[in-house]
């Protein structure tokens, strides 16, 4: 984990990276594995909630629509925050790099099968409910906080590069400290429960 933050250090001082590719990378970081985990939630959805008479072609395309309207709404501060951040995510200069660097690409394509690779051999598929909702929740939450942090970078510095990559490291190794910090004690992330406190 300490190397994968360290990337977009060593692209700033190393490699002369941009800061459109150094917000992107922590952007895509982040964004791919909210992704992973909600592909890896999204076949046990479907198995608990589907008729038996569903096909799978119907399974499918479901998991698929699932899979989209989540990320859509989970992702939400990954969004959000392409909104001040648009100079730098979607500017000319980001483009060029990716388009003249091959090697880009395998950095990028390497964090992706990383998260993916991660999230589907966690076990989500047959942890019990309980525990299954502590893990996704406590990920979640700091996938989200990392987005929300990302509003860090906007005024962006290259000092800043380092202390990203400390911050997450910290969350990374720590989480029940952040989570704590954030949301209350980690060790009842399970407990909580929409329809109950209605």
């Amino acid at each position: 984990m300490l190397g994968r933050n360290l990337i977009p250090v060593v692209g700033v001082y190393g490699f002369g990276w941009s800061a459109g590719l150094t917000v992107f990378n922590y952007w895509f970081d982040g964004f791919t594995a909210l992704a992973a985990i909600t592909a890896a939630l999204v076949p046990r959805a479907i198995r608990e909630t589907a008729k038996k008479s569903d096909g799978l072609p119907k399974k499918i395309t479901q998991g698929i629509l699932t899979w989209i309207f989540l990320v859509g709404i989970i992702g939400l501060p990954y969004w959000i925050v392409l909104v001040p951040l648009h100079t730098l995510l979607l500017g000319d200069d980001l483009r060029h790099r990716l388009m003249e660097t091959p090697g880009l690409w395998f950095v990028f394509g390497s964090i992706a099968v990383s998260h993916f690779w991660k999230a589907f051999h966690c076990g989500y598929d047959v942890m019990p409910d309980d525990q299954l909702k502590q893990r996704v929740r406590g990920d979640v939450y700091l996938l989200m906080l990392r987005g929300i942090a990302m509003f860090m970078m906007i005024g962006f510095a290259i000092f800043i590069v380092p202390l990203m990559a400390l911050l997450l490291t910290y969350v990374e190794i720590w989480p029940g400290r952040v989570i704590g910090a954030v949301f209350g004690d980690p060790s009842k992330l399970s407990k909580y429960d929409p329809e109950k406190d209605k």
